[in-house]
């Protein structure tokens, strides 16, 4: 565990970071990430819009999220997934933001574009941004199946969603670069299926 003191020399909070790393891989994680790829391929398959957000760090991995899954899989001509991240369009955000409450910003652009049987994907470590809880909310009401990225305990969003990736850390570091790990797992893997063996070998990762 990383520990909350002064480091001297970085090459030690450099080992002990990592030590964190691999110490925080939920022991659930493996059975959840491989029930969350599988879930995600049949709804890419499916074409059924797949929301994704978050704040700050989050807010990034999920723009990530939708770049990255939309573009890597949509390369192999198998798929086309239909990613869209409610954290890009800035001026939708703060519209939202000035005339409701920043609290609303994920849930108005759910109302907008969401419909029965998409899905959203929360990414949030505290697991208890107001925000992501209300979109949550949101999509329970409207039948959207929700996936949640957490941390620390997992907060309210862990117990509230239908599938969950938790990093067992109290670092928001460790917690963001392993949300991000897993982003690329899913994608990579899913790739890595579509594609034929002579197909993979044209392909970079």
């Amino acid at each position: 565990m990383l520990k909350k003191i002064k480091y001297k020399k970085i090459e030690n909070y450099f080992n002990d970071y990592f030590n964190e790393l691999n110490r925080s891989f939920d022991k659930n994680a493996r059975v959840n990430l491989k029930k969350i790829t599988n879930f995600l391929k049949k709804n890419y398959k499916k074409k059924n819009n797949i929301f994704v957000c978050g704040n700050g760090g989050s807010a990034a991995i999920a723009n990530h999220f939708e770049c990255d899954h939309k573009k890597i899989l949509s390369d192999t001509k198998k798929i086309n997934p239909q990613i869209i991240s409610l954290c890009s369009n800035n001026a939708l955000i703060t519209a939202i933001s000035n005339d409701f409450s920043y609290n609303l910003v994920f849930q108005k652009q759910l109302e907008y574009l969401g419909k029965k049987n998409d899905i959203l994907i929360t990414i949030s470590s505290s697991g208890n941004s107001e925000n992501i809880i209300q979109v949550i909310k949101f999509a329970k009401k409207k039948s959207i199946k929700i996936v949640s990225f957490t941390g620390f305990d997992g907060g309210r969003s862990k117990k509230m969603c239908d599938l969950n990736l938790h990093v067992n850390s109290n670092n928001y570091g460790i917690i963001e670069n392993l949300h991000h790990a897993y982003m690329n797992i899913i994608s990579q893997f899913i790739k890595s299926e579509m594609l034929s063996t002579k197909e993979l070998k044209k392909y970079k990762f």
